[in-house]
Protein backbone atom coordinates (compact mmCIF):
# COMPACT_ATOMS: atom_id res chain seq x y z
CA UNK A 1 0.00 0.00 0.00
CA UNK A 2 3.20 2.51 0.99
CA UNK A 3 4.17 1.53 -2.39
CA UNK A 4 1.32 0.92 -5.09
CA UNK A 5 -1.32 3.65 -4.20
CA UNK A 6 0.47 6.85 -3.66
CA UNK A 7 1.33 6.81 -7.02
CA UNK A 8 -1.33 4.96 -8.46
CA UNK A 9 -3.05 8.09 -7.16
CA UNK A 10 -0.98 10.76 -8.34
CA UNK A 11 -1.16 9.11 -11.73
CA UNK A 12 -4.91 8.55 -11.95
CA UNK A 13 -5.26 12.20 -11.04
CA UNK A 14 -3.33 13.57 -13.87
CA UNK A 15 -5.19 10.38 -16.54
CA UNK A 16 -8.17 11.88 -15.12
CA UNK A 17 -7.75 15.52 -15.98
CA UNK A 18 -4.92 15.52 -18.45
CA UNK A 19 -6.37 12.79 -21.12
CA UNK A 20 -9.21 10.82 -22.46
CA UNK A 21 -8.07 7.42 -21.70
CA UNK A 22 -10.72 5.43 -20.40
CA UNK A 23 -10.89 2.68 -17.90
CA UNK A 24 -10.72 -0.25 -19.90
CA UNK A 25 -7.65 1.41 -22.15
CA UNK A 26 -5.89 1.38 -19.07
CA UNK A 27 -6.43 -2.46 -18.17
CA UNK A 28 -6.12 -3.59 -21.32
CA UNK A 29 -2.30 -1.73 -20.68
CA UNK A 30 -2.17 -3.25 -17.72
CA UNK A 31 -2.22 -6.56 -19.57
CA UNK A 32 0.10 -5.43 -21.89
CA UNK A 33 2.95 -4.89 -19.37
CA UNK A 34 1.68 -7.85 -17.58
CA UNK A 35 2.59 -9.90 -20.99
CA UNK A 36 5.72 -8.21 -21.01
CA UNK A 37 6.67 -9.00 -17.85
CA UNK A 38 6.14 -12.35 -18.31
CA UNK A 39 8.25 -12.54 -21.45
CA UNK A 40 10.83 -10.58 -19.48
CA UNK A 41 10.40 -13.53 -17.08
CA UNK A 42 10.82 -16.19 -19.78
CA UNK A 43 14.07 -14.78 -20.93
CA UNK A 44 15.09 -14.79 -17.45
CA UNK A 45 15.59 -10.99 -17.22
CA UNK A 46 14.08 -11.64 -13.29
CA UNK A 47 14.72 -7.45 -12.38
CA UNK A 48 12.81 -6.41 -15.82
CA UNK A 49 10.34 -8.65 -15.44
CA UNK A 50 9.80 -7.56 -11.46
CA UNK A 51 9.57 -3.82 -12.65
CA UNK A 52 7.33 -4.38 -15.37
CA UNK A 53 4.96 -6.25 -13.30
CA UNK A 54 4.92 -3.45 -10.53
CA UNK A 55 4.02 -1.41 -13.45
CA UNK A 56 1.59 -3.44 -14.61
CA UNK A 57 -0.22 -3.85 -11.18
CA UNK A 58 -0.18 -0.26 -10.58
CA UNK A 59 -1.90 0.59 -13.89
CA UNK A 60 -4.46 -1.83 -12.93
CA UNK A 61 -4.56 0.03 -9.74
CA UNK A 62 -5.29 3.20 -12.19
CA UNK A 63 -8.80 2.13 -13.50
CA UNK A 64 -10.59 1.38 -11.02
CA UNK A 65 -9.67 4.60 -9.45
CA UNK A 66 -10.73 6.77 -12.85
CA UNK A 67 -13.59 5.25 -13.25
CA UNK A 68 -14.96 6.45 -10.00
CA UNK A 69 -13.49 9.96 -10.47
CA UNK A 70 -15.49 10.27 -13.85
CA UNK A 71 -18.10 8.22 -13.30
CA UNK A 72 -17.39 5.84 -16.15
CA UNK A 73 -17.27 2.28 -14.26
CA UNK A 74 -18.99 -0.16 -16.95
CA UNK A 75 -20.17 -4.07 -15.61
CA UNK A 76 -17.94 -4.90 -18.65
CA UNK A 77 -15.37 -3.03 -17.46
CA UNK A 78 -14.89 -5.37 -14.15
CA UNK A 79 -15.28 -8.34 -16.30
CA UNK A 80 -12.55 -6.82 -18.44
CA UNK A 81 -10.22 -6.06 -14.96
CA UNK A 82 -11.37 -9.63 -13.57
CA UNK A 83 -10.36 -11.76 -16.22
CA UNK A 84 -7.01 -9.63 -17.49
CA UNK A 85 -5.76 -9.73 -13.56
CA UNK A 86 -6.12 -13.76 -13.68
CA UNK A 87 -4.29 -13.50 -17.55
CA UNK A 88 -1.16 -11.80 -16.13
CA UNK A 89 -0.88 -13.68 -13.11
CA UNK A 90 -1.15 -16.93 -15.22
CA UNK A 91 1.46 -15.91 -17.76
CA UNK A 92 3.60 -14.36 -15.49
CA UNK A 93 3.85 -17.37 -13.38
CA UNK A 94 4.37 -19.56 -16.78
CA UNK A 95 6.70 -17.04 -17.66
CA UNK A 96 8.97 -17.61 -14.52
CA UNK A 97 8.74 -21.17 -14.14
CA UNK A 98 9.69 -21.74 -17.49
CA UNK A 99 12.72 -19.32 -17.19
CA UNK A 100 14.52 -20.90 -14.71
CA UNK A 101 13.24 -24.17 -15.79
CA UNK A 102 14.95 -23.52 -19.04
CA UNK A 103 18.28 -22.46 -17.56
CA UNK A 104 18.39 -25.07 -14.57
CA UNK A 105 16.65 -28.02 -15.65
CA UNK A 106 15.26 -28.13 -12.19
CA UNK A 107 11.40 -29.60 -12.07
CA UNK A 108 10.47 -27.71 -8.76
CA UNK A 109 10.11 -24.07 -10.76
CA UNK A 110 7.30 -26.09 -12.96
CA UNK A 111 5.63 -26.72 -9.73
CA UNK A 112 6.41 -23.27 -8.56
CA UNK A 113 4.66 -22.03 -11.28
CA UNK A 114 1.32 -24.39 -11.23
CA UNK A 115 1.00 -24.01 -7.45
CA UNK A 116 0.97 -19.56 -8.07
CA UNK A 117 -1.38 -20.22 -10.61
CA UNK A 118 -3.80 -22.30 -8.84
CA UNK A 119 -3.66 -20.49 -5.44
CA UNK A 120 -4.38 -17.16 -7.02
CA UNK A 121 -7.43 -18.43 -8.74
CA UNK A 122 -8.66 -20.37 -5.76
CA UNK A 123 -8.59 -16.98 -4.42
CA UNK A 124 -10.32 -15.40 -6.62
CA UNK A 125 -12.90 -17.98 -6.91
CA UNK A 126 -13.54 -18.33 -3.03
CA UNK A 127 -14.10 -14.83 -2.66
CA UNK A 128 -17.60 -14.01 -5.04
CA UNK A 129 -18.98 -17.45 -3.46
CA UNK A 130 -18.15 -16.45 -0.01
CA UNK A 131 -19.94 -12.93 -1.01
CA UNK A 132 -22.98 -15.03 -2.04
CA UNK A 133 -23.33 -17.33 1.43
CA UNK A 134 -23.23 -13.81 3.26
CA UNK A 135 -26.15 -12.25 1.11
CA UNK A 136 -28.01 -15.25 0.97
CA UNK A 137 -27.88 -15.26 5.08
CA UNK A 138 -28.63 -11.65 5.15
CA UNK A 139 -31.41 -11.86 2.88
CA UNK A 140 -32.76 -14.53 4.76
CA UNK A 141 -32.35 -13.00 8.43
CA UNK A 142 -34.30 -9.49 6.91
CA UNK A 143 -37.69 -9.40 8.17
CA UNK A 144 -40.80 -7.66 6.80
CA UNK A 145 -40.31 -3.40 7.16
CA UNK A 146 -36.42 -3.98 7.17
CA UNK A 147 -36.18 -3.13 3.09
CA UNK A 148 -33.38 0.00 4.64
CA UNK A 149 -31.37 -2.86 6.45
CA UNK A 150 -27.93 -1.42 5.21
CA UNK A 151 -26.36 -4.40 2.87
CA UNK A 152 -22.95 -2.85 2.72
CA UNK A 153 -21.85 -3.34 6.27
CA UNK A 154 -19.22 -5.89 6.83
CA UNK A 155 -21.08 -9.32 7.86
CA UNK A 156 -18.09 -9.95 10.31
CA UNK A 157 -17.12 -6.53 11.97
CA UNK A 158 -19.67 -7.11 15.09
CA UNK A 159 -20.36 -3.26 15.43
CA UNK A 160 -21.89 -3.38 12.48
CA UNK A 161 -24.57 -5.96 13.60
CA UNK A 162 -28.17 -4.78 14.49
CA UNK A 163 -28.18 -4.75 18.81
CA UNK A 164 -31.34 -6.82 18.39
CA UNK A 165 -29.27 -9.68 16.76
CA UNK A 166 -27.02 -9.36 20.03
CA UNK A 167 -30.16 -9.86 22.13
CA UNK A 168 -31.60 -12.33 19.86
CA UNK A 169 -28.03 -14.21 20.27
CA UNK A 170 -28.30 -13.66 24.54
CA UNK A 171 -25.12 -11.09 24.02
CA UNK A 172 -25.48 -7.39 25.29
CA UNK A 173 -23.05 -4.48 23.43
CA UNK A 174 -20.01 -5.07 23.37
CA UNK A 175 -16.98 -2.67 23.90
CA UNK A 176 -14.68 -2.35 21.05
CA UNK A 177 -11.96 -4.64 22.14
CA UNK A 178 -7.94 -3.55 21.89
CA UNK A 179 -7.52 -5.44 18.58
CA UNK A 180 -10.35 -3.76 17.26
CA UNK A 181 -9.38 -0.58 18.18
CA UNK A 182 -5.26 -2.05 16.81
CA UNK A 183 -6.60 -3.02 13.64
CA UNK A 184 -8.57 0.51 12.70
CA UNK A 185 -5.31 2.45 13.65
CA UNK A 186 -3.46 0.72 11.49
CA UNK A 187 -5.43 1.03 8.73
CA UNK A 188 -6.18 4.50 8.98
CA UNK A 189 -2.12 4.53 8.06
CA UNK A 190 -2.53 2.51 4.92
CA UNK A 191 -1.31 -0.84 6.89
CA UNK A 192 -3.03 -4.09 5.82
CA UNK A 193 -3.21 -6.00 9.84
CA UNK A 194 -4.44 -9.37 8.07
CA UNK A 195 -2.16 -12.29 7.02
CA UNK A 196 -1.67 -12.20 3.52
CA UNK A 197 -3.51 -11.27 0.65
CA UNK A 198 -3.67 -11.20 -2.99
CA UNK A 199 -1.75 -8.05 -3.03
CA UNK A 200 0.88 -9.18 -0.62
CA UNK A 201 1.23 -12.97 -2.79
CA UNK A 202 1.59 -11.21 -6.04
CA UNK A 203 4.16 -8.38 -4.83
CA UNK A 204 6.13 -11.27 -3.19
CA UNK A 205 6.17 -13.75 -6.01
CA UNK A 206 6.71 -11.61 -9.26
CA UNK A 207 8.28 -8.72 -7.10
CA UNK A 208 10.39 -9.06 -4.59
CA UNK A 209 11.56 -11.81 -5.11
CA UNK A 210 13.20 -11.59 -8.79
CA UNK A 211 14.24 -8.07 -7.63
CA UNK A 212 15.95 -10.32 -4.67
CA UNK A 213 17.01 -13.08 -6.86
CA UNK A 214 16.71 -16.27 -8.65
CA UNK A 215 17.59 -17.87 -5.34
CA UNK A 216 14.66 -16.18 -3.67
CA UNK A 217 12.13 -17.38 -5.89
CA UNK A 218 11.21 -21.12 -4.34
CA UNK A 219 11.35 -20.10 -0.27
CA UNK A 220 9.56 -16.37 -0.92
CA UNK A 221 7.20 -18.10 -3.06
CA UNK A 222 6.36 -20.97 -0.95
CA UNK A 223 6.18 -18.78 2.24
CA UNK A 224 3.67 -16.51 0.60
CA UNK A 225 1.45 -19.41 -0.64
CA UNK A 226 0.97 -20.92 2.34
CA UNK A 227 0.45 -17.36 4.03
CA UNK A 228 -2.41 -16.48 1.57
CA UNK A 229 -3.49 -20.53 2.09
CA UNK A 230 -4.33 -19.21 6.27
CA UNK A 231 -5.64 -16.28 5.01
CA UNK A 232 -8.62 -17.76 2.71
CA UNK A 233 -8.76 -21.06 5.62
CA UNK A 234 -9.02 -18.35 8.19
CA UNK A 235 -11.97 -16.02 6.06
CA UNK A 236 -13.87 -18.94 5.32
CA UNK A 237 -13.43 -20.07 9.58
CA UNK A 238 -15.05 -16.50 9.98
CA UNK A 239 -17.63 -17.17 7.46
CA UNK A 240 -18.93 -20.53 8.90
CA UNK A 241 -18.84 -18.32 12.36
CA UNK A 242 -20.66 -16.00 10.96
CA UNK A 243 -23.30 -18.21 8.76
CA UNK A 244 -23.34 -20.24 12.48
CA UNK A 245 -24.15 -17.30 14.62
CA UNK A 246 -27.24 -15.69 12.31
CA UNK A 247 -28.87 -19.62 11.67
CA UNK A 248 -28.65 -19.79 15.63
CA UNK A 249 -30.66 -16.36 15.89
CA UNK A 250 -33.41 -17.57 13.68
CA UNK A 251 -33.46 -20.75 15.12
CA UNK A 252 -34.41 -19.04 18.81
CA UNK A 253 -36.75 -16.11 16.56
CA UNK A 254 -38.61 -19.16 14.97
CA UNK A 255 -38.87 -20.79 18.57
CA UNK A 256 -40.43 -17.71 19.52
CA UNK A 257 -42.78 -17.11 17.04
CA UNK A 258 -44.28 -20.55 17.69
CA UNK A 259 -44.69 -19.76 21.66
CA UNK A 260 -46.57 -16.36 20.32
Amino acid sequence: MYFVDPAACRVALAVANRTRLTPNALTVFSLVLGAVSAACFTMNQLVAGALAFYLSFMIDCVDGKVARLKGTGTPFGLWLDYVGDRVRVVLCAGGLAYGQYALTGDVRFIVLGAAVAVLDLFRYVNAPQMKRVREAVKEGRQEPGDEHEPFDQDPFDQESQEPQDRVALGRGPRRRSFPRRLNRFLARHRVRSHLISGIEFHAAVFVVAPLAGAWALIPLAAMSGVLLLANEVFLVYRLWLFTRRHGAASSQESREHVLV
